[in-house]
Formats: structure tokens, sequence, C-alpha cells
């Protein structure tokens, strides 16, 4: 089949998402209110609670939610073919992920831009609460450290994607300066943030960067782990306006035209996707399709790491709450795009299907460097681009994808730790030096206490992330659902996705439970049991709370 029409067909479908389908929801389900105070405006500090355009937080946000995650997942999920893993892309986005998203940050706003999770305690309850803020920390843990990781190896494998890559901080500080210093005009600043990207990029070939093989009997991609959680902790102290948002906004701009480029190559070089529809013949040792396909896929179908930051950063920048829509429900469709090219890049970007084929050998060889490979023979062979510079251009794509998220992430983490210090009365916590040092540490912990010199501890828990990370986004969907019974509305437009997705979950995770049994890996089956139990004992609470305002407004539509 020609890629020309799987491109048009999802990006049609996701269209016809935002303009119709997000647009019924704000106006009907979440109604949005354009006079509603936000804390943005209430809370102003200049350091967390800023009041932003929402072109400007439409860039943080999607960049934020994107990461390396719907480049990975549907890179993998393409093993049981391009379809299955293309419908729930499309499907997922419309239906699933643009609501969650829209849904948590007006959750957020209309909660003091708190978390979902201490949301929670008010909707469901305290004890409710505790237990999401365990899965909550988990998911953050799992994210910043393997995100680390994922970007030393892309940095070493890629030397020049080193300077494009940590020139764009150099960008977004200028850019920061010129939009609330100076008051430039945005599309000024924009068309200017754009052009050094992609002059850092054309550079990036020429000036190759490596670390030394060994220093301080560090290797390489310690060193490069290392030097990310540093600047990862100093991002998440200085005020958004002056390194996350505009860092956020300039990559979103140039990774949507890196969108525009490899769709492009498309429309002109037509491939053909010589990945099957849906594969018969998986190699030996691939799990079945279902579940599995539904938390392979995460980012770019739906995601609860999207929660944590639409309800984290997000909830704090709204400046109108009409911009929910835009900024949460846009920024799942930019997601799903991506998550598109990706589909794209590893089924239509080899030769032959024996090529494809040999990538992929066993579940899980494909990932990043699949999406890389693929996706720069298509950009090559359809815009007549060097390879060498095709190849930066995708790889310092999914760099600054994964870097914007580790920077969210980070400074996530330390809000949770602040909201610990408030909810369990621990004063050191709540300061932000000591919380930014207690989350960092934590993630530093982990990815050296259990990887060793290496720093790949965070590995060591991934296998959990895909499970995990989609509890999250279901019982995420289960507070939003118990809002909006409380406020009577209609509660099928989020209650329908969250049944689905907890199914999904749970059957996943209990076949994980016997994977890690039969493999004797106690660590994760020990951990496995615990966020199993944790979202159990979460999902009973919500249900009762849920079943109660039911009757209640069953008892007043009665007696009315």
């Amino acid at each position: 089949m020609s890629a020309i029409v799987v491109l048009l067909a999802g990006l049609v479908a996701m269209a016809l998402g935002y303009f119709i389908y997000s647009k019924f929801i704000a106006e009907k389900i979440f109604q949005l209110d354009p006079n509603f105070r936000t804390p943005a405006n209430e809370f102003e500090d200049g350091v967390d609670y800023v009041p932003t355009n929402k072109f400007i937080l439409w860039g943080h946000h999607f960049t934020s939610v994107a990461g390396a995650a719907p480049i990975v997942g549907p890179a993998i999920a393409v093993i049981w073919g391009w379809l299955p893993a293309f419908l729930w892309v499309i499907f997922g986005t419309i239906f699933f992920a643009g609501v969650h998203d829209a849904g948590a940050i007006w959750a957020s706003v209309r909660n003091r831009a708190r978390s979902i999770g201490a949301v929670t305690g008010d909707v469901i309850g305290a004890r409710a609460r505790s237990l999401f803020m365990i899965v909550i920390f988990l998911v953050l843990l799992m994210v910043n450290a393997v995100f680390a990781v994922v970007i030393a190896n892309l940095l070493i494998a890629n030397p020049s994607a080193v300077v494009p890559a940590w020139g764009a901080i150099l960008v977004a500080l200028i850019i920061g300066q010129m939009i609330y210093r100076r008051r430039t005009n945005l599309l000024t600043v924009s068309i200017i943030g754009v052009v050094a990207l992609y002059g850092l990029i054309l550079i990036g070939p020429m000036v190759p960067i490596s670390l030394p093989e060994s220093f301080l009997g560090l290797p390489q991609n310690s060193l490069w782990i290392l030097i990310l959680f540093l600047y990862a902790a100093i991002a998440s102290l200085l005020p958004v306006w002056v390194l996350l948002q505009p860092r956020d906004y300039i990559n979103g701009l140039q990774l949507f035209i890196g969108l525009g480029i490899v769709y492009a190559a498309v429309l002109i070089g037509n491939p053909t996707m010589v990945a099957p529809a849906v594969n018969p013949d998986v190699p030996a040792g691939t799990p079945s399709l279902l579940p599995l396909l539904f938390v392979t896929i995460a980012c770019g179908a739906i995601s609860g790491f999207h929660g944590l930051v639409s309800s984290g950063t997000t909830s704090k920048q709204i400046k109108n709450e009409k911009d929910v829509r835009f900024v949460g429900y846009f920024g799942a469709v930019g997601e799903g795009s991506l998550a598109l090219a990706a589909i794209l890049a590893t089924s239509a970007g080899f030769a032959t299907l024996a090529e494809w084929q040999a990538l992929y050998s066993s579940f899980g060889a494909g990932g990043v460097n699949a999406f890389v490979q693929g996706g720069a023979n298509i950009v090559s062979a359809g815009l007549g681009l060097p390879q060498d510079i095709a190849v930066t251009l995708l790889t310092v794509m999914a760099v600054l994808f994964a870097g914007t998220t580790m920077d969210t992430g980070i400074r996530l983490q330390r809000y949770i730790m602040q909201e610990w210090g408030t909810i369990y009365n621990i004063p050191a916590l709540r300061s932000i030096p000591v919380a930014t040092v207690v989350a960092v540490g934590a993630c530093v912990a982990l990815a050296f206490g259990a990887g060793g010199l290496d720093g790949s501890g965070g590995l060591l828990i991934w296998p959990l992330f895909g499970t995990t990370n989609q509890l999250l986004a279901g019982l995420t969907l289960l507070v939003i659902t118990v809002i909006i019974v409380r406020l009577g509305r209609p509660m099928w437009f989020t209650l329908i996705p969250l049944a689905f997705l907890l199914t999904m979950t749970t059957y996943a995770l209990l076949i994980q439970l016997v994977s890690f049994y039969n493999d004797g890996n106690w660590f994760l089956l020990f951990l496995d049991v615990v966020i199993l139990i944790a979202a159990i004992l979460v999902l009973l609470e919500c249900v009762g709370v849920l079943r109660k305002h039911l009757r209640e407004r069953d008892a007043r539509q009665s007696t009315g």
C-alpha cells in the first residue's frame, strides 16, 4: 500500500477529531468558561504560575508530553503489523488522549492547579490520594531515569546531534528574553528561533562532538547522564519563562517543521508500506498483540504521563480556561501526528520486506534507531537531502523531544515532593531547592544504584513503565469522570475509554506477573504486585464515590 494513503487517512481523521469532537467535549462536557479566573492569574509568581500565550503554552505542553515515547512505542509495535498500530494511534488520539489531556488540565485548573494526585484527595479521599501519589512517583522516576539513558545513547551514536541539541538551550534562553523582556513580536521570535535551530542542524555534521571514552573511571554514557541530570536540576529551578517555555515553544515549532519534512518526503517520494499490514509471522518470543499493543503504544494514543504534565506545569500557565481545548486536545493531536510519522518511518522507510524483517528479528528490536534509519531513508529519497543531514535531523528530533520531557519530568517530580511536604507536614520538602535535590537524587540513585557505573539502572524497572503508565491514565480518567458526575454532566465520554484502558492494562499486568514469576525476577514481581494492589484500591475508592454521586443524582432527578 502507498504510504500517502496511510498519511492522509491519519491526518484527516485527527483533524476531524479536533474540529468536531474536541469542540463538543469542550462545550458540553467540560463547559470551559472564558470568565473563570485561572490559577495562573490568581497565583502569578513569575516562576511556576505564569499566564501564558496559548501558542507558547501549546509548544511547552506538546513537546513535554511527547518525548521519545511516541517514537519508541509505535516503532516497536509495528512488529505486529502497521495496521493495528495505526488504528490504535488514530482512535486513541481522538477518543482517549485528547479527552484525557484536556480533562486533566481542566480538572487541575478548577482545583488551584494542583497535580491530579492531589486533586484525587479532594474528589475521592486521602487514602486514594496517597496510593495515587505512589504510582505517580514511580512513573516519573521511570521516565526521568530512562530518558537520560535514551538521550545519552543517541548523542553517543550520533555525535553530529550534540551541537544542535545543546545549542537549542542557548537559543531558548535568548528567545525567552526576547519574548518577556524585549516584548518582541511572536512571529519575529518564531522565525529567528527556527532559523537558528535549523542552522545548528546544518552545522552539527561539520562539528561532531564526543566525550572521552572514560573520565574519572566513568564511561562515556555515564558522563552524559550526569550532565543531563545536572542540567535538568538547574532548569527546574529557573522561572518557566526563562528556559522551559521558550525551549518547548521553539522546539515545538522546529519539531512540527521536522514532521512536515517527513510528511513532504512521503508525499513526494511515495514510498510503499513494505511492512505487513498485519504480521502473521512474528518472531519467536513476541508477546500477543492483545493486550500488549495497548501498553506498548502509550504516548501517541494515550499516556498517564500526560496527565502529570497537564496538571503539573501546564495548568499553572493557562491564561484563559478556553485555551484548555487548544493546548490539551491539540497537544494530543500533535503527539498522534508524531506517532503516525514513526509508523510511516518504520514501515515504509526500508527498501524491501526482507530488509524490514532483518531489523525486526525480535520483539523490541525496533525503537528509536528504526525511526532514525527509516525516516532518514524516506527524507533522503523524497527530498534529496544528504543522508548525514537527514540522520542528524531525525536524531535531533528524538533528542529534543526526550530532552524537553526530561526537563518537565524533573520539575514535576519536584512539585510532587513539595506536595508531599504540604500533605504530610514536612517543611523541608516544601523548599524548592530541597525538593529538587531529593527529586534528582532519587533518579540518580536509581540510575547508578541499580545500574552501576553505566547509569542504566532506570532500565531495570522500565518493563513496568507501559502498564504503570496506562494504569495512571485510566485512574486519571476515573477522577475526571467522578468530577463530571458531581457536576451532573454526561459521563460516557470518559467512562467508556477508562473502562477499556483499565481492562487492557490490568490484563497486561497479570501477564507480566506470570512472566516475572517464570523468569524468577522477584524485584519486578514485587513492584508489579505493589502497583496492581495500589491501582485496585484506588479503583475501588473511586467506584465507591462514583456510585454515591450517581445515587445522589438519581435521587435529585426523581424528586425534581
